[in-house]
């Protein structure tokens, strides 16, 4: 495992499906989460987000996979690697609801996240 092999890690602990932004499968069917892929040098912080995809006329799901993700992440979270480790902190703010504008059934929430390479 590497860094970005510890970031899908990291999202894909949360019971959905996880892809990088950049490589959503055309027949991905909601709920997934997908999120930016980039590390840094060792020592650096970056931000980074992610995105909870639901389909409902509700909040609710979304809302507590959410809660989940935030009651991972407090005090901070590690995913081991090979010789390193991906450090996860929530980011400000952590959470924001997003609508679709040609869909009004769809529900996103994107995810602040720092991330840190020890």
């Amino acid at each position: 495992m590497n860094e970005w092999t510890a970031l899908h890690t990291f999202w894909s602990s949360f019971g959905i499906p996880a892809y990088d932004e950049n490589t959503v499968p055309e027949d991905a069917t909601m709920p997934y989460i997908t999120y930016e892929a980039s590390v840094a040098d060792y020592g650096d912080k970056i931000s980074l987000m992610g995105s909870l995809w639901y389909r409902s006329m509700s909040w609710q799901g979304i809302s507590e996979k959410t809660k989940e993700i935030d009651d991972f992440i407090v005090g901070g979270a590690g995913i081991s690697y090979g010789t390193g480790r991906l450090w996860i902190t929530k980011g400000s703010p952590f959470a924001e609801r997003m609508t679709e504008p040609d869909d009004n059934q769809v529900r996103r929430m994107l995810i602040h996240i720092q991330a840190e390479i020890h």
